[in-house]
Formats: structure tokens, sequence, C-alpha cells
């Protein structure tokens, strides 16, 4: 058998192997509800701490399941915070644990330039079983009160309390 022949039959075996692969797959993701309850959850706690707040929590596939924005918060947080954790959810780790690789690869801007992404904190991504099932964004905290890491600390109170 040449080696044309050899080469045929093995693409052969190939599309017969992917002809039969799954079709459809399901991949975990967060709730509505659970979205709507650690968007609550966050977003009480930064009112506790006397701050407000957008609060977004997004889907594993990166859409918003569940976004406000609170009374007196500034206009840009809402969008803040929807990349916030869109960067959460894309990269598996916190936005600012994104932020810190990022600023220690400075030539490496192409990630920087798609859309959604952020290096600021305040976003962190909700596991389940290991698996990373969507993200919580948190935007809005005046520097004096924190700033980032404060919208971090709303972001992790959330998934702690409404995501069980």
């Amino acid at each position: 058998m040449n080696r044309c022949t050899q080469a045929i039959l093995l693409l052969a075996g190939a599309a017969a192997g992917a002809a039969q692969a799954q079709s459809v797959v399901s991949e975990p993701s967060i709730s509505a509800d659970a979205a709507l309850e650690v968007a609550a959850a966050a977003l009480a706690h930064c009112r506790k701490e006397g701050t407000h707040v957008s609060v977004t929590v997004v889907d594993a596939s990166g859409r918003a399941k569940a976004m406000v924005r609170d009374d007196g918060a500034a206009p840009h947080s809402a969008e803040h915070s929807l990349r916030k954790a869109y960067t959460a959810l894309t990269y598996a780790m916190p936005s600012a644990d994104y932020g810190k690789r990022a600023a220690e690869r400075p030539g490496a801007i192409g990630p920087l330039l798609l859309p959604n992404i952020t290096t600021a904190a305040g976003g962190v991504p909700i596991r389940s079983g290991g698996k990373v099932v969507g993200a919580a964004g948190v935007s809005g905290t005046p520097a004096s009160a924190g700033g980032g890491e404060g919208d971090a600390k709303c972001a992790e109170a959330g998934i702690a309390k409404g995501f069980k």
C-alpha cells in the first residue's frame, strides 16, 4: 500500500470517528436565580459598607444574567462591572490577578484590546465542582473606600452568600 492510500484511509477513519462525535454539549452554568441572589448579596454588602455600585453576574458563556446599578452609582460603573465579570470568567481568575499578569508582560497587549477585558480589580469567578460557571463583577467603590479591592470584596461576599 503506498503512502497516498495510507493517508486517505487514515483521513477516512478520522472522518468516521468525527461523524460519531457528540453533536450537542452540555456545560454547567449559573442559573438565573443564583445570579440574582449573588447580585443582590453583593449589592447589599456594598451598601452596608456605604458605597453605591453596579453589579453584573455573567453566565458560563459570558452573557449577563443579572445586572443592577444602584441609586447613586456612577453611570460608567454598569459597563465596568460587566467588563470585570467577563474578564474573571474568561481568564478563570480574579480580574485583579489578570491585571497583575498583564502588567508583568507590557509587550503582550493583544488580549487587552479584546472587547470587555479590563485589568481593574472587582471581578471574581464563580466555581462549582472545580469549573467556572459564571463570574461576578462590581464597580463603583470610590478609591477612598478601597476602590477595586473594595469592589472585589463585595463580589466575593455576594458569591459566598448567594451561590450555593
